[in-house]
């Protein structure tokens, strides 16, 4: 293997990492406060960032299959966290948007989330964080385009955004 390809492969340990210490965090403090699943917080949060939509579009955008989806809604809506209405063009269909209570869950996260990264990244100043923000944005860019159909390009909301 060349340096170079030591370099890609070292970068993906440290992605890994990442996503796992992001993992343990996440898992953590819902033990800590037992609630609504981190998997559903995450289609909440989505669903504030960008608005109403279809659980199919929430489904792809996700890259998980619709069933995955529609059990996280039920939980959402039964916690009164997101509202449902049929879909003017076809009443047959949803639209799913979240509610005024869901709006201040996201908000209640994303403030521990914050506090947990400036807790982590205490010495980094806000040029260094966009750096490395734009840097694995445009990293991720490359890598839905090689993986995966048209939506997965799109950018993917989390918890913490």
């Amino acid at each position: 293997m060349s340096s170079a390809d030591d370099v890609r492969v070292e970068l993906m340990r440290e992605l890994r990492t990442a996503s796992q210490l992001q993992h343990l965090w996440i898992m953590q403090a819902w033990e800590a406060e037992p609630g609504l699943h981190p998997a559903a917080g995450m289609l909440l949060s989505d669903l504030a960032k960008h608005g109403e939509a279809r659980p199919s579009e929430l489904a792809k955008r996700k890259l998980v299959d619709l069933s995955v989806i529609s059990r996280q809604i039920s939980q959402l809506q039964a916690a009164g966290l997101v509202d449902r209405r049929p879909a003017p063009e076809d009443g047959r269909a949803s639209l799913i948007s979240i509610s005024e209570k869901g709006l201040a869950e996201v908000e209640r996260w994303r403030e521990r989330y914050i506090a947990f990264f400036e807790k982590a990244l205490g010495g980094w100043d806000e040029e260094r964080i966009a750096d490395l923000t734009t840097r694995l944005a445009d990293m991720n860019n490359g890598l839905r385009t090689v993986l995966g159909p048209p939506e997965c390009a799109e950018d993917q909301a989390e918890v913490g955004k």
